[in-house]
């Protein structure tokens, strides 16, 4: 620099501080850096401020004092524009490291904290380095509004460089350093907060007024008893109602104006709109719940005495599409047995724990993503998981099978991350586990296994048909599965009810050795006088006439006393009983060998 430019105070104090902190970090102060360093802030006095200078001249100005720009930087002297960075390379996380010695040391133990690998965490640094240029805030003190503001300005800086790989790039860091920080308290969400207003701002601006009033204040209401996901559903479908009603009716301008025909199109109108998830029409379920919210709507309110309320009913229960009542998909014991044996062969700890708690226990899916650490408690000696309050808002206990417990030992103990600023039991990549991975888990394994599609709800039928299959009751059933009533457990009654498969097949027999008798015997093979007197042996003598049952079928009654209650025996009429029972035997009759089982079967307990 020439002799004969002069430095302000501030600029010689900014230099020494400079020296100081490089001889501090045992790095070496030659004079080319120094006088770098002071052509850099001549440069600054010359323009009037950092502001004042073109970007050409900022640009030759840091291109010619890496180091000392660096460092005025990244502790918080100079601020930058982001797009700086994407036309001259800095290493700011090196500078950052050498001179917030205490910040890198506190964002070293944090990624350590939650298993954040050594080159992530650099790349991580770096990018935190940048936000400190951009906002001038120290990189352990950046707090959601900086990094909301200075993230976005960088990944915009990147993608304008016609490159909009760089962007998704620094978009993807960016998302791991705000799991970084959120999992270390300093941001509020793990997630980017929408940068938009949701739909269910947005989408009420074409709707009449005085129908959207009445909607907006209603869903006000419902959201103080209901659960989130119940009122997303509910203003959803009044604002599609709305929208419709602007589109084909802009002169309905209430709830008042609303007639009977305006019901009638809008259910002609949904009969025929695609999924947006399938394409297809929807459904009958999903156009019923659309009508029920609507019905729900027009009665509330005019009950609760809202202004421009309608003046008659609208929809009426004719107008609600029947609904097919399908028996649960679930898997027969070889699919189910596949299934696991997939799954115990993963090597992913996550997916194999994932789909033995759902095998074993039944849960939701939803009740799955919410288990928190302290799920499994001890209840004398035995280990129960707790289920949270979930979709019936209700919470209930799962004893635990000794081979899960062990699973979540070892999932708790060595493989969950122990530093994650979380409750939730199941955490992949710094983040609580997704719906989306439990079905991509279930869909590799089930590929695996060979055996299909299978989802989460699909092994809650399967554990609760394996257990009716095997005897356990009803009552039981709902418990585990955190029924409310045992109407909606007697649906798996309906799949596998193990007294209608015994019956059927105790029928199937009689009817069986029915039709496996002749159908006509030879001339020669039986006389007139056999016919007759065959006949007559199966005309047993009643008091007002004759039975003429078959002999080969059995008869309800044959056996009546024997099957009463009050009915006692004892040890001497053992052989009777016997040849009763034998008899029924040779004649097929089922039902009436059961019951002179059960009575010998009695007989020789009493005897022992």
């Amino acid at each position: 620099m020439p002799a004969a430019v002069a430095l302000s105070v501030l600029d010689c104090d900014r230099i020494a501080s400079y020296e100081m902190a490089m001889r501090a970090a045992g790095r070496k102060t030659g004079r080319s850096t120094m006088a770098a360093a002071r052509s850099f802030c001549a440069k600054l006095d010359r323009a009037g401020g950092w502001d004042r200078m073109s970007r050409a001249r900022q640009l030759d100005a840091i291109g010619k004092a890496r180091s000392f720009a660096s460092w005025l930087m990244v502790t918080g002297r100079l601020t930058v524009d982001a797009d700086i960075f994407g036309r001259v390379y800095l290493r700011l996380g090196t500078a950052a490291r050498t001179h917030c010695s205490d910040a890198h040391a506190w964002f070293v133990e944090s990624c350590d904290r939650i298993g954040v690998s050594e080159g992530d965490r650099k790349i991580q640094w770096n990018s935190l380095a940048m936000i400190t240029a951009v906002t001038g805030v120290p990189a352990d003190q950046v707090g959601e509004a900086e990094f909301a503001a200075a993230s976005q300005a960088v990944v915009d800086a990147y993608t304008a460089r016609d490159k909009p790989e760089s962007g998704r790039n620094m978009a993807s860091v960016f998302h791991r350093l705000r799991l970084t920080l959120f999992h270390a308290g300093r941001l509020d969400h793990h997630r980017r907060p929408a940068s938009r207003q949701p739909v269910s701002v947005t989408g009420w601006t074409v709707i009449a007024p005085g129908y959207a009033g009445n909607a907006r204040r209603y869903v006000e209401q419902v959201t103080l008893s209901l659960r989130p996901a119940t009122v997303k559903h509910i203003e959803q479908h009044l604002r599609v109602f709305g929208t419709w009603l602007a589109e084909h009716h802009p002169e309905v301008a209430s709830c008042a104006d609303l007639e009977r025909h305006h019901i009638e199109a809008f259910k002609a109108w949904l009969a025929v709109q695609p999924s947006r998830r399938t394409g297809r029409p929807l459904s009958r379920t999903s156009i019923k719940e659309q009508l029920i919210n609507l019905h729900c709507f027009f009665d509330r309110t005019a009950e609760w005495g809202y202004p421009n309320a309608p003046t008659r009913p609208l929809i009426f229960v004719g107008d609600l599409p029947i609904i097919d009542k399908p028996l649960p998909r679930f898997l027969d014991d070889a699919a189910a047995a596949k299934l696991l044996r997939a799954a115990r062969a993963d090597v992913d700890p996550l997916a194999r724990l994932v789909t033995e708690l759902l095998a074993r226990t039944g849960i939701r899916r939803g009740e799955l993503l919410e288990l928190t650490v302290d799920a499994v408690v001890q209840i004398g000696s035995a280990f129960w998981l707790r289920i949270p309050v979930g979709k019936l808002h209700n919470d209930r206990y799962i004893p635990l099978h000794p081979q899960l417990k062990e699973l979540l030992d070892d999932w708790v103990t060595n493989h969950r991350p122990a530093g994650v600023r979380s409750e939730r039991l199941l955490i992949e990549r710094h983040r609580p586990l997704t719906s989306y991975r439990v079905s991509q888990i279930l869909h590799d394994q089930a590929v695996d296994a060979g055996i299909g599609h299978v989802t989460a709800h699909q092994l809650r039928h399967t554990l609760a048909t394996q257990a009716i299959n095997r005897g356990m009751s009803l009552d039981a059933i709902a418990a585990l599965l955190g029924h409310k009533t045992l109407a909606m457990t007697m649906v798996y009654a309906r799949i596998a009810d193990k007294t209608v498969a015994e019956e059927y097949f105790a029928v199937t027999e009689k009817v069986e050795a029915l039709y496996d008798q002749p159908r006509q015997l030879e001339a020669d093979d039986e006389g007139t006088e056999m016919r007759k007197l065959r006949a007559e042996m199966h005309r047993r003598m009643l008091g007002n006439g004759y039975c003429a049952r078959p002999v080969e079928l059995d008869c309800h009654f044959e056996s009546i006393c024997e099957s009463c209650t009050f009915f006692v025996t004892t040890i001497e009429f053992r052989p009777t009983l016997q040849r009763q029972r034998d008899d029924a035997a040779d004649k097929g009759q089922v039902g009436r060998q059961k019951i002179f089982d059960g009575l010998l079967n009695r007989l020789d307990e009493q005897a022992s």
